[in-house]
């Protein structure tokens, strides 16, 4: 489908997004059944998530918590008198026949959350996060002739996050998902793996002229599993809705899913509304009470979120805003700069430290932060000799770094050692500058006729024979006065 770009100009395409996020929680919802990733098909189940006549479900607690602190974190109210029901809709892995979820009563209500795109910052509104049962999974390409089931996932807690349709762009439903999936992660509620099934979209995506305040007739693209999925899934469903009502078609409102290997979404469905899965309360479960204690105590273990962290680190620091967004990417990167800057005052050099060096060493090594913390005043030391000029950045980050990273030493007893140590020797210094030009006369003369640029040749040169013992500026500063006489 080509894209309609001029057309497109008429419309507002209006989206609303439901995100299921798998609870880390060692056991289901309602049993003890163990939700492992990647367990060998139907070897977590019991007779309560078989669904068997006469078993009692019994309610996760640290599940409830987990929906609590997503919800304090996005700034819901939480629902203090909550309960479940039963969503009877035909699910063929669900063996009990309807699936366990929340209906009027959501544990968390409104919120939002903020996020940035090229158009500057949006807050996104949120109806709701309410807690339900996953559903097992079928299976359809281990057999020719039958359909396999595997029930391990049956019964795993979710919270299904629901935007208001507040979102018109895929750009926007693309850093709405970002925000979420690295905040989940952040709280610890979800280890927000998409492609292991941990976090999946569904996107409720209508469009109308430009100006109309009636929405259109919906649509929703089901089990969205890659962030790069959900925004060539609007991108598609946009252009078709507005090719349909250009070609004075009619949109029928319908589920339909994404094709990855074409970027287009087809048809499995006609959309069922709420009243078709007619929710009444399970009578297994007892409603549970949240007291104002029991919630401002989980409030208090909430640790400090990625965006009050930036304001901190901004103002405190004076760093980017592009350094304060990379560093608060990840929790565990985050929590490593902070203690950082508890023991040295070179706060740009070490976010540059962690952003460059530090970071490419635990690629390259498969290692983690939390490794580190027997070198934390190592390489304090290492950025205080670099910033005070007695080592080379480049000697410290790819000789120094690696050694001290792997063998916890101090870096100036090693750089010591192996002669690393910056000379800041102005007869030494001459020296080594003296022997680059005289090595390199025809690059002296074209310098002295206007290519200025030959200087960084020259810089080099100098670190070089000096085996990086040279301080760059000084060499630079000798460098241009040689060369000038």
């Amino acid at each position: 489908m080509t894209h309609l770009s001029t057309l497109s100009s008429n419309y507002e395409a209006v989206i609303g997004l439901e995100i299921h996020a798998q609870l880390a929680t060692k056991s289901k919802l309602f049993c003890g059944d163990a939700t492992d990733f990647g367990a060998a098909p139907n070897t977590q189940i019991s007779p309560i998530t078989l669904g068997h006549p006469g078993t009692l479900p019994k309610t996760n607690e640290k599940a409830i918590e987990s929906a609590i602190r997503m919800g304090l974190a996005c700034g819901c109210a939480i629902e203090k008198d909550n309960y479940f029901a039963r969503k009877n809709y035909f699910y063929p892995d669900l063996p009990k026949g309807y699936q366990i979820s929340q209906h009027t009563t959501p544990i968390c209500i409104g919120g939002q959350v903020n996020i940035k795109t090229s158009t500057g910052e949006k807050s996104i509104q949120l109806n709701r996060i309410h807690l339900e049962e996953d559903a097992g999974k079928s299976i359809h390409d281990l057999s020719e002739t039958d359909s396999c089931i595997d029930l391990n996932r049956a019964g795993t807690p979710l919270i299904e996050l629901v935007t208001e349709p507040c979102l018109h762009s895929a750009e926007e439903a693309f850093a709405f998902v970002t925000e979420i999936r690295k905040l989940v992660r952040w709280l610890g509620v979800c280890d927000g793996n998409m492609e292991e099934g941990s976090l999946r979209c569904d996107a409720n995506i209508s469009i109308r002229l430009k100006g109309a305040a009636k929405l259109g007739t919906r649509v929703e693209v089901k089990n969205l599993n890659s962030i790069r999925n959900i925004k060539k899934a609007i991108e598609f469903e946009i252009d078709r809705l507005i090719q349909i009502t250009e070609s004075g078609g009619t949109i029928v409102q319908q589920t339909r899913s994404f094709d990855a290997n074409n970027d287009t979404t087809f048809s499995i469905r006609d959309k069922e509304d709420a009243n078709d899965y007619r929710y009444f309360p399970d009578p297994d479960l007892a409603p549970f009470h949240l007291t104002e204690e029991s919630i401002e105590a989980i409030r208090k273990q909430l640790p400090a979120l990625p965006n009050e962290l930036q304001k901190q680190w901004t103002s405190t620091f004076n760093l980017s805003a592009y350094d304060v967004e990379q560093l608060s990417e990840n929790k565990e990167e985050a929590a490593f700069f902070i203690q950082l800057t508890k023991i040295s005052p070179h706060y740009k050099a070490i976010a540059n430290w962690i952003l460059g060096p530090i970071r490419s060493y635990l690629n390259e090594s498969n290692n983690k932060y939390e490794n580190l913390s027997l070198v934390l005043t190592y390489l304090a030391e290492l950025i205080e000799m670099v910033e005070t000029n007695q080592l080379n950045f480049s000697v410290a980050s790819t000789k120094v770094l690696k050694e001290i990273l792997a063998q916890p030493q101090s870096p100036l007893t090693y750089a010591t050692k192996h002669n690393l140590l910056q000379s800041n020797s102005s007869y030494e210094l001459e020296q080594w500058v003296n022997e680059v030009l005289s090595k390199h006369p025809d690059k002296v003369t074209e310098y002295k006729k206007g290519k200025k640029g030959l200087i960084g040749l020259f810089v080099g040169e100098v670190k070089k024979i000096s085996q990086g013992k040279a301080d760059p500026k000084l060499s630079t500063q000798l460098l241009e006065k040689k060369l000038a006489e």
